[in-house]
């Protein structure tokens, strides 16, 4: 696979001259740590427990697998499967054979697969027959005649399909006794070629799909176990979908180490708190919905989760009153990452932080990610004040796939405008104030809505809340809120609008009309609120109402 158009040569130079990037590839970590510890639990989910042994062994056997069905080098496979042991070596094994995975999320339906599938071009798919009620093998049934035939089509788990290829018989399969020990170095992706291709979560149309690089995803998982003192005594755990940006640790940082990683394949309360206990879990990643529904789960008591040393979360703000409560349940700190999939210029916090720099910022820049903070024309506000956010830097992709254009345009000015806004505190941290295309704009008033939001989410009474823009004639955007009332609890607007107040919340940032809602909808497994729903639901309800 060429190396995608960013990594210049210039930039290749700069980023290995600094030490961020290295030759080593993602599958010479987990042969190096096959090596050092052979007979440690490496990976483990609900159905398999491997050792580093047995995991390169796997790995090996998935790589020549797919050379034995006469995959090519530069070739391309889709894998759509939960976040599972298969999942995670099969990602390792495409490298290793020189083929580009690219791997869709399983919460991804007919629509979204037709558009990926169609750009990709694989030559295999790799999917369950079934999982959490979903059959994914008819979904590619009903999709076949809208996309190229695949040549392969090969099933996860017991269940079979005649002219399918078995991925458990494929791993069972001693493909080392056909080929010699070297038969995949010749096809093995180099550092800085892609060799991995993940989507955004695409809530503003079909997803962007972004390539990846073993020499700045390596890096940055390096940076974040380095940064939060993570060794091979360490238990990560995996339980966010997301095919990148906050599972970097576990995907790129546990075989730079030797961590173990424990998997739950579908996210549940209970369940999560379960693999905690049994898993003995150290350090996880988490989407703040997630921790509020584990604390929040009658049975939380019952659960020794004194194993975990620290938490992180990522996707969506955690609220700050959310915070003192989870912290307080867990008994131990919250850090926040910041990133973005198709950019990942990433901010951290680090260990020893207090409360307040974890609560109210993002942290402080990683090495080797820079950022800006811009007005509309791209000049620098000043110090403190709101702007966009522009980052660079090595843990950044080589571009989005099959997409030059749109690749050039959103890297025009040697940075990535990631489309929140935000600004520096006193001490150099970076304070979120939302997402520019969701603020809201009142009469030329600027409403953030991650402000209003996070003090609708301490009312007692709320169980969740998000703000989105609805039009108005007269002062352009007024400023809407979604509230899910606690269970059993009744409340008015009147009584949410006076809790504001007294939160001395500005009178123009009030919420002009409160619509209230079993839930709040979100995209890919929680991670973020989907307010493009929100949005045309308002709109829709203005109409009917004879407003708009």
């Amino acid at each position: 696979m060429p190396r995608g158009i960013l990594y210049t040569p210039k930039l290749i130079e700069e980023y290995s001259g600094k030490g961020y990037w290295t030759e080593a590839t993602l599958s010479e970590c987990w042969d190096a740590r096959a090596k050092q510890y052979p007979d440690r639990e490496a990976i483990l989910d609900s159905t398999t427990r491997l050792t580093w042994s047995q995991a390169k062994q796997r790995i090996d056997r998935y790589a020549l697998g797919f050379a034995d069905l006469g995959i090519k080098r530069d070739e391309v496979i889709v894998i759509q499967l939960p976040p599972s042991v298969e999942l995670f070596l099969l990602r390792v094994a495409c490298e290793k054979a020189g083929i580009l995975g690219v791997v869709a999320t399983r919460t991804l339906r007919h629509r979204e697969m037709e558009y990926i599938i169609n750009k990709a071009r694989p030559v295999a798919l790799v999917i369950p027959f079934e999982f959490a009620g979903f059959n994914y093998f008819q979904m590619l049934e009903e999709i076949r005649s809208n996309i190229p035939p695949p040549r392969h089509c090969i099933i996860s788990g017991e269940r079979q399909v005649k002219g399918t290829v078995s991925l458990v018989e494929m791993a069972e399969h001693p493909f080392e006794a056909k080929y010699p020990p070297d038969h995949l170095k010749a096809r093995t992706f180099s550092s800085t070629e892609t060799s991995l291709i993940v989507h955004t979560t695409g809530t503003t149309g079909m997803p962007k799909l972004v390539e990846h690089a073993a020499c700045s995803r390596l890096w940055q998982g390096r940076d974040w176990m380095t940064r939060l003192k993570l060794t091979e005594a360490d238990t990560l755990g995996m339980f966010l979908p997301a095919p990148a940006g906050p599972n970097t640790p576990v995907y790129y940082g546990s075989p730079q180490v030797g961590a173990r990683v424990a998997i739950l394949e579908k996210f549940a309360p209970e369940d999560a708190l379960r693999l905690i206990e049994k898993a003995r879990i150290t350090f996880a990643v988490f989407v703040p919905t997630m921790l509020q529904m584990m604390t929040e789960h009658p049975d939380f008591a019952r659960y020794d989760l004194s194993s975990l040393r620290f938490v992180q979360t990522a996707g969506a703000p955690l609220p700050y009153q959310a915070g003192i409560e989870v912290e307080k349940k867990l008994k131990c700190p919250i850090y926040q990452v910041y990133g973005g999939i198709d950019h990942d210029p990433s901010t951290m916090h680090s260990l020893g932080d207090p409360f307040d720099v974890r609560h109210v910022t993002v942290g402080k820049p990683i090495s080797g990610s820079e950022f800006r903070i811009v007005d509309e024309q791209g000049k620098e506000v000043p110090y403190g004040e709101v702007g966009e956010v522009w980052g660079r830097g090595a843990a950044c992709p080589p571009g989005f796939y099959k997409d030059e254009k749109g690749t050039l345009e959103a890297w025009k000015t040697g940075y990535i405008n990631t489309e929140d806004l935000g600004k520096w505190d006193k001490d150099g941290n970076l304070v979120l104030v939302g997402r520019k295309r969701d603020m809201i704009i009142r009469g030329g008033q600027n409403i953030y809505p991650i402000e209003v939001e996070e003090l609708l989410r301490t009312h007692p009474k709320l169980a969740d809340a998000a703000v989105v823009k609805m039009p108005d004639p007269l002062m352009g955007e007024k400023c809407c809120a979604y509230v899910v009332p606690a269970d059993g609890a009744k409340v008015t607007p009147e009584e949410i609008l006076s809790f504001l107040r007294d939160k001395k919340l500005a009178l123009y940032k009030l919420p002009e009309r409160i619509e209230f809602t079993d839930h709040i909808p979100r995209i890919e497994g929680q991670l973020k609120v989907d307010k493009k729903v929100l949005e045309r639901d308002i709109v829709e309800k203005l109409k009917a109402e004879g407003k708009l």
